[in-house]
């Protein structure tokens, strides 16, 4: 068995990557369901008790493993840690930050913690400060990115070199073939975002899951919301005037997130994606999804 699926319980190490608001409860539980490892996501969540709500909604549709996601950009980090703690969660992932303190927290209480990790120094420090295993996010991923990213290929292996604990393949894995390239790369398992947004359990808006299927390798590209941070996007409207003018990333709204990516409004915020898009043609079931991609996989 994979380390990481016994690190997690799973059957399989296929690990949905946090997105946003389109984190529901239906499409966590289905990953579980079908022997992935489902991940809530609380990046934009500032109630903690919505959180809990969501905890207990994913628990009354599957009795598997499951876990959340800590970002630590997030103000609310904190209280989000202590519910998870609170309703019994094994498992979370991290990212956007220092994961010491969030560790120093959670380890205590027995909570196995994977980071998400950009570089090789990143991955090596989140080591030294107790992480149980790194995920190595490629520079083909969508969503939040640094301005040194690194592509998956060689991100990978490098990372599985310099440190010890178990590692996960993200960023541009959408189907058996980056499933087992991910495994010939030394890694122990994957994160899958981009897929997981396109599946009929995904309560993202139809417009989104479409563009998705729509869209070439080519078509994403990198946008500037801050100083330090760039985010990985479809070429909406919007996306295209950020990225001719990045004072226009900082002035859109966090908290207009949920109506662009659930309700289809995209004049008021952009929509992430990885470059794996061009490997994504249609909207399938969680499961059929998993099955296909650790189809003849020695897992």
């Amino acid at each position: 068995m994979s380390r990481i699926a016994e690190l997690l319980g799973c059957r399989y190490p296929v690990i949905q990557g946090a997105m946003g608001v389109i984190c529901n409860p239906e499409m966590v539980a289905a990953v579980s369901e079908a022997g992935g490892f489902g991940v809530l996501g609380s990046a934009f969540q500032e109630d903690a008790e919505e959180l809990r709500r969501q905890i207990k909604a994913v628990r009354a549709l599957t009795d598997k493993p499951f876990g959340a996601n800590l970002t630590v950009l997030n103000p609310h980090c904190t209280e989000m840690a202590e519910v998870m703690m609170d309703m019994g969660l094994k498992a979370v992932t991290t990212s956007a930050g220092n994961p010491g303190p969030l560790i120093e927290l959670l380890k205590p209480q027995g909570v196995k913690v994977l980071h998400v990790c950009p570089s090789v120094d990143k991955a090596v420090k989140a080591q030294a400060v107790g992480v149980d295993a790194v995920i190595a996010e490629g520079a083909e991923s969508g969503g939040i990115q640094g301005v040194e990213a690194v592509g998956t290929l060689v991100l990978v292996p490098a990372v599985c070199d310099a440190v010890e604990v178990p590692v996960v393949a993200a960023g541009g894995v959408a189907d058996s073939r980056g499933f087992r390239a991910a495994l010939a790369l030394g890694a122990q398992g994957v994160q899958v975002g981009t897929r997981f947004i396109a599946s009929t359990e995904c309560i993202a808006h139809q417009s989104y899951k479409a563009m998705i299927c729509d869209s070439s390798e080519t078509d994403t590209f990198l946008v500037r919301r801050t100083e330090k941070i760039l985010v990985r996007v479809l070429p909406t409207p919007l996306a295209m005037e950020v990225r001719r003018d990045p004072n226009r990333g900082e002035a859109i709204r966090r908290q207009d997130i949920g109506r662009a990516w659930i309700q289809g409004n995209l004049e008021v915020y952009t929509l992430a994606a990885g470059q794996d898009v061009g490997l994504v043609h249609e909207v399938k079931p969680v499961a059929r999804i998993i099955e296909e991609m650790v189809a003849a996989s020695a897992v």
